[in-house]
């Protein structure tokens, strides 16, 4: 878990939570002086965003309330703009507008972006700033999205943390299983061959 992170999360009620189960000891060391570590994105974490079609966000209202939304798109919506920086074009949706308005009174993002078929998940907070209008986000706009966008959204990354792989349950989209099952049809295919080609040989014997 990199410093940034743990600075971010580890609160004094956190803290006095690990002291009374007894891993205080152990995250202590992420807490500790030492440089700066987990507040920018590298080659693995701009990869892994970037093959991303999709992410959970969670924002807060002013009464306290966390809200979590889905945002999905084609692969390489969610855009690394720099080593602090990450942005994503916002469409247009069912106009509740719950995450934007939170964000009005509170610029703090959460962020969890997911790899299910390997296991993987990178946890990313951050700021957030807005530009709105669709020629805002036209730099943001994936070639594939058929909807408006309304505006640009920015985040100002200031940690993140590759969390444990345990207990993610493995599963696959259609584009992860397509390469297996083209080889599973072409060996299909080949055994339909040969069969078809053992019945003849024996249909000519009789």
């Amino acid at each position: 878990m990199p410093r940034a992170f743990s600075e971010l999360m580890f609160t004094p009620a956190v803290r006095a939570h690990q002291e009374r189960m007894g891993s205080a000891k152990t995250y202590a060391k992420f807490l500790e002086g030492g440089p700066q570590q987990g507040h920018e994105i590298g080659p693995a974490e701009k990869a892994f965003i970037e093959a991303r079609d999709g992410f959970y966000q969670s924002t807060v209202s002013e009464t306290g309330w966390p809200y979590v939304q889905y945002r999905g798109g084609p692969a390489g919506f969610l855009k690394v703009l720099g080593p602090t920086t990450i942005g994503y074009a916002d469409f247009s949706g069912n106009k509740q507008y719950i995450s934007r308005g939170n964000l009005d009174g509170n610029d703090r993002v959460a962020m969890i972006l997911m790899d299910y078929a390997n296991q993987r998940r990178l946890k990313i907070l951050g700021r957030v700033a807005f530009t709105e209008g669709e020629a805002a986000a036209a730099g943001l706009f994936p070639d594939e999205a058929d909807a408006v966008a309304e505006r640009a959204v920015i985040i100002r990354v200031e940690g993140l943390d590759w969390n444990c792989p345990r207990h993610i349950t493995p599963r696959f989209t259609e584009a992860e299983l397509r390469p297996h099952l083209n080889k599973l049809g072409q060996q299909l295919a080949q055994l339909q061959a040969e069969n078809e080609k053992l019945k003849q040989q024996l249909a000519s014997r009789s």
